[in-house]
C-alpha cells in the first residue's frame, strides 16, 4: 500500500512559502504522493477553517511540480462540471508534462449546491456532465489530433494520460470509474465498508477489460497512536485499498513535519 499525504491549499497555511516547505518535508521523508482539495466559491456561512481562502488546485500542482522532483502529486477531488473540459484536459496535460508524469487526478461530480449556483452550472446535471467531460479527457489523451465541436485541433504536448480515480459514492461511482478511469477514491468510509465496494469494483473493472483497479482511500490516521495507526492500515489494506491518503490537520510546518515522520515510520513498517 502507498502512503500519501494531504496539504493545506486552503486557509492560513496556504502560503506560497508553507506549501513548498510541507511539500519537501513529505518528500524528503518519502511519502509517496501530495493531495491537494477542490472548492472554487465558498459561501460565508461555510468558511470555518478556511475564511474562503482556497488556491485553485491545478495551479496549486503546477506550483508543486516545480518544488520537488520525486512525490506524486494528486488532486482529491476535481470537481469536473465547475470547468469547461477542454482546458481541464489542457491543465492536466500541462502539469503531467512539467512533473516528468507524476500527476495523479482524481475526478468527481461535486456537490455543494451554493458553488454550483455561483458557477452557473445546474447541480442536477453534474453527473452528465462529469461523464462528458471525462469521455473528452480521453479523447484528448489518446491522439494528437482532436475534433470537438466540429473543429479539428492539435492536443500538445500529449503525455501519458494520469491515473483518473473516480471520487463519489456506490453505486454511481464505481461504474463511472469502470467505464473512464483507473480506480476509486472513497473519503471517510471505514475498512469494514470498503471491502464489498471494492469486490464490486474488481468486477465492474475485468467486465470492461480493465486491469485491477486502485482504490485510494482519504481518511485519517490516528498518527500520534502509532500501533492504531498500523492496525488501520491493515485493515483498509486488507479491504482492498492500495493507498491511503492522510488528511493532515496542522497549524505549521514544525506540526506537518511530525505528520509526514509518522507516516514514514508506518511505510518503513509495513515494508511499502
Amino acid at each position: 500500500m502507498q502512503l500519501d499525504i494531504t496539504v493545506r491549499n486552503m486557509g492560513p497555511e496556504s502560503t506560497a512559502e508553507m506549501i513548498r516547505h510541507c511539500a519537501r518535508l513529505a518528500e524528503d521523508a518519502g511519502v509517496d504522493a501530495l493531495w491537494v482539495a477542490d472548492h472554487i466559491a465558498i459561501p460565508p456561512d461555510d468558511a470555518e477553517g478556511s475564511n474562503g481562502r482556497y488556491l485553485d488546485p491545478l495551479a496549486t500542482l503546477a506550483f508543486l511540480a516545480a518544488a520537488t522532483t520525486r512525490i506524486g502529486l494528486g488532486v482529491g477531488v476535481l470537481v469536473l462540471p465547475y470547468r469547461p473540459p477542454l482546458p481541464t484536459a489542457k491543465w492536466l496535460a500541462t502539469i503531467q508534462e512539467l512533473s516528468d508524469g507524476r500527476l495523479l487526478f482524481g475526478a468527481g461530480v461535486g456537490w455543494m449546491a451554493p458553488e454550483f449556483r455561483a458557477v452557473g452550472v445546474d447541480r442536477r446535471r453534474r453527473g452528465a456532465i462529469a461523464d462528458e467531460t471525462l469521455a473528452i479527457l480521453a479523447r484528448c489523451f489518446a491522439a494528437d489530433e482532436v475534433e470537438l465541436n466540429g473543429q479539428r485541433f492539435l492536443f500538445r504536448p500529449r503525455p501519458a494520460r494520469p491515473p483518473i480515480l473516480v471520487g463519489g459514492a456506490p453505486p454511481h461511482a464505481l461504474r463511472r470509474a469502470a467505464r473512464y478511469g483507473d480506480g476509486w477514491m472513497p473519503m471517510g468510509m471505514p475498512p469494514d465498508e470498503l471491502g464489498p465496494h471494492v469486490a464490486a469494483l474488481r468486477r465492474l473493472m475485468a467486465e470492461a477489460g480493465k486491469p485491477e483497479p486502485q482504490v485510494a482511500v482519504l481518511t485519517r490516521l490516528p498518527v500520534d497512536d502509532p500501533p492504531a495507526a498500523r492496525a488501520v492500515l491493515e485493515a483498509y489494506a486488507a479491504a482492498g485499498a492500495t493507498r491511503l491518503i492522510h488528511g493532515a490537520r496542522y497549524r505549521d510546518t514544525t506540526e506537518y513535519h511530525r505528520h509526514v515522520n509518522a507516516l514514514a515510520t508506518l511505510r518503513a513498517g509495513l515494508g511499502t
